[in-house]
């Protein structure tokens, strides 16, 4: 059995990926395809699940074997997530990765104080609350199996390293991920288990992952009430075009099947922080020490994807 000090042999194992459709998701689900995981891929939107499970159908050391499969999930709602559990250890037998992944915007943008009760309702649900009832729904079945484990939250370091004026609400919902992936990780150890967390902070680019268009999802009874105001759903294309304009150079854009490798990579290997230019968060994170230190606010931080 290995112990959870040591590297994961992922090959065998049973994944789970929340909002693994398309974007990161996607490059993650393809990554460990090719290392030879069973992946069931959780998204709310069927059409895409569907077309996004026939495509990697062919892909893995296994394929035609029933290497991915895909469960229309509602992560913010308990019983959603109950149902995907239950399909995956009645089809698997167990699940030792957790891929809490899926993530949208609030949707209102402009000033805090413009922000509507139910984009709070919608951001949290989806981000904080996700993340939360996946863990509470998976954690304990992946407890009891003995087996060794990983639990990877997906934040972001728009909020879950420096503050982000422009987009209070989802910067607030990342900040909460990271917290709580922190306090999942201590007790993880502290309660002897063979499972660990890991915190994962995109980076690389600009990212096409459908996050700025995330509001062809929202419920009906989660819309807002008042006047839109501030950022509103864009394309990817116009999103490089504002990052442009506001820096006056044409932004990087992530390679979302290389980031895809490279979170298997770190998962495997068990590390807590998956993530690259970790030095430039350290400067933006001492930065922030600093600055709370003198009594003082801290440097905003600017939103990247």
């Amino acid at each position: 059995m290995t112990a959870a000090s040591e590297r994961l042999d992922l090959d065998g194992m049973v994944a789970v990926v929340t909002g693994g459709a398309n974007g990161i998701g996607k490059g993650v689900v393809r990554a460990l395809l090719g290392r030879g995981v069973r992946v069931v891929i959780a998204d709310i939107e069927a059409p895409v699940l569907d077309a996004t499970v026939a495509e990697l159908s062919g892909e893995g050391e296994l394929s035609g074997e029933g290497m991915v499969s895909g469960v229309v999930t509602d992560v913010s709602d308990e019983s959603s997530f109950a149902n995907l559990a239950d399909q995956v250890y009645d089809r698997h037998g167990k699940c030792n990765l957790l891929f809490n992944n899926a993530g949208v915007t609030s949707g209102g943008g402009g000033l805090p104080w413009q922000q509507e009760p139910n984009d709070w309702r919608w951001c949290f649900g989806v981000n904080v609350f996700g993340t939360a009832i996946g863990v509470s729904t998976f954690v304990p079945r992946m407890i009891e199996s003995g087996e060794p484990g990983q639990i990877i939250n997906t934040s972001s370091t728009d909020g879950g390293i420096a503050p982000v004026p422009t987009a209070s609400v989802y910067a607030a919902s990342k900040a909460a991920v990271s917290c709580f992936t922190e306090a999942l990780q201590h007790n993880l150890i502290s309660q002897d288990t063979l499972l660990r967390a890991s915190v994962f902070y995109p980076s690389g680019g600009l990212l096409d992952t459908g996050l700025y268009t995330a509001q062809r999802n929202r419920p009906d009874h989660l819309q807002r009430v008042g006047e839109a105001t501030g950022r509103k759903s864009m394309s990817f294309d116009e999103l490089k075009e504002m990052v442009a304009q506001a820096t006056g150079s044409e932004p990087p854009v992530a390679d979302l099947e290389q980031l895809g490798e490279f979170v298997a990579d770190s998962v495997a290997a068990r590390d807590y922080i998956i993530g690259r230019n970790l030095e430039r968060q350290q400067t933006l994170l001492e930065q922030r020490a600093v600055s709370i230190g003198r009594g003082e606010l801290p440097a905003a931080h600017k939103v990247t994807g």
